[in-house]
C-alpha cells in the first residue's frame, strides 16, 4: 500500500499544534502520511505563536513548549523553499485569488503534486480549499 502524501497547510497544522476544534481531524489526516509543506508554515506558525504569547493568550512556558514542538515537526515535514521560480509562476485559480502567502502554499503544494501525486491538500480555510480544488488539488477536509 502507497503511503499517503499530504500537503499541510499553515491553518490545519496550526489547529493541531493549538489543540483547536478540528485538531483530531487533522491529526487522523496526517497520521502516518508523509507530510509536505512550504517553509513558509515554519514562519508562519512561529509569528502565530509570538502573537498568541504577547496576547497573553499562551503562557511563556506554553510558547517554549509549542515552539519546540514547530521545530520537531518540521524536522519531520518535506519544506519546500519559497523559490523565484515558484514566486514568479503563472499558476492562479480561475476564479479565486488568493491571497499572497495562500498562493505560495497553493504553487508549492501543486510543485509536489507534480513530482508525485499529492493523496491530500488539508487546510481550514474555506476559501484556500476552494483555490485548491479549482487548480486539482485532492481537497482533503471540509472547512468552516
Amino acid at each position: 500500500m502507497m503511503k499517503r502524501r499530504v500537503y499541510l497547510d499553515t491553518s490545519a497544522y496550526l489547529a493541531s499544534l493549538l489543540n483547536e476544534s478540528r485538531a483530531g481531524v487533522v491529526r487522523k489526516a496526517v497520521d502516518k502520511a508523509a507530510v509536505f509543506t512550504s517553509v513558509l508554515l515554519v514562519a508562519e506558525t512561529k509569528r502565530a505563536l509570538v502573537r498568541l504569547s504577547r496576547d497573553g493568550k499562551v503562557s511563556m512556558q506554553s510558547y517554549v513548549t509549542l515552539s519546540r514542538q514547530v521545530d520537531a515537526d518540521c524536522a519531520t515535514f518535506a519544506l519546500a523553499p519559497v523559490s523565484h521560480e515558484l514566486c514568479a509562476s503563472q499558476v492562479m485559480p480561475t476564479v479565486a485569488t488568493p491571497r499572497t502567502l495562500d498562493l505560495i502554499h497553493l504553487r508549492t503544494a501543486l510543485w509536489f503534486h507534480e513530482q508525485h501525486l499529492l493523496t491530500a491538500f488539508l487546510s481550514l480555510d474555506a476559501q484556500q480549499n476552494h483555490a485548491a480544488a479549482e487548480l486539482g488539488l485532492p481537497v482533503a477536509i471540509a472547512s468552516t
